[in-house]
């Protein structure tokens, strides 16, 4: 089991080893496919790997069963828009700034990234611990998919996020590196949920809607913006479909 909370952090090291692979940037049409492809993957694990199993759990209540995902699922959203406004990070499309403050472009840019997958190790460390817990709305497989499915996303995210560090001059080799670090608050975070989440096992409506609205969040404010400004395109929306219907495959083949 524990093997699947490095997947996601394998996803970012492999998307940020792809600055070996190109010169100074990434081209705008790819950069939006990528963003589109990963905006998918976690809209459609967002949906079937958490909110569903939240509202699953919640049978009980009958027709007041979608109240606990909702509240979770807005504390969420509430809780990353709070790390938004308080944490000095740069948004990636790098039109704005977060709070000002007197760090390094390239510092906010790691910040942005490390910021941006806390939620995506929630929500892993969630589902493992619903998992390990016998919770019946949740199986290793959808655990392990869930791994995957953000592994995925968090490929092109790595990239996306290394490529402008390279055009700002930093070494190939220290780029890679901050995209790296980036990612291992994935592992960090969910295994701080799975032994913090023995003590709030009647919560997990709660928390998988947590993670959730966390990870919504982090699509609505910065994924889909970027991957819809400049010239009109549909590459971005072409390859939100596609992130979406595989792990859409992914969580049910698997689950």
């Amino acid at each position: 089991m524990w093997n699947i909370l490095i997947i996601p952090f394998l996803g970012t090291t492999l998307g940020a080893a792809s600055v070996f692979l190109v010169k100074r940037e990434i081209g705008n049409r790819l950069q939006r496919g990528l963003t589109g492809f990963a905006s998918g993957v976690m809209v459609s694990a967002s949906f079937f790997s958490l909110l569903l199993p939240a509202l699953e759990l919640s049978n009980d209540m009958g027709k007041l069963g979608f109240i606990p995902a909702s509240i979770g699922f807005g504390i969420g959203m509430l809780f990353l828009l709070f790390m938004d406004m308080v944490i000095p990070h740069m948004h990636l499309d790098k039109c704005e700034e977060g709070p000002r403050t007197g760090l390094k472009r390239t510092t906010k840019l790691v910040l942005a990234v490390t910021l941006h997958n806390l939620p995506e190790g929630m929500a892993v460390g969630i589902v493992c611990a619903g998992w390990m817990y016998g919770n019946s709305a949740i199986s290793f497989a959808g655990a392990l998919a869930l791994a995957i499915g953000i592994a995925l996303q968090n490929f092109p995210e790595g990239a996306i996020v290394s490529m402008p560090l390279l055009g700002e001059g930093v070494p190939k080799g220290k780029t890679f590196l901050y995209g790296m670090l980036s990612g291992i608050v994935e592992p960090i975070g969910a295994l701080l949920v799975i032994f913090a989440s023995g003590f709030f096992i009647p919560l997990m409506p709660y928390l998988l809607s947590f993670a959730a609205g966390a990870m919504i969040y982090v699509v609505v404010e910065e994924l889909i913006p970027e991957m819809s400004e400049g010239v009109h395109s549909n590459v971005g929306t072409i390859s939100f479909a596609m992130g979406f219907i595989l792990m859409m495959a992914l969580d049910i083949g698997l689950g």
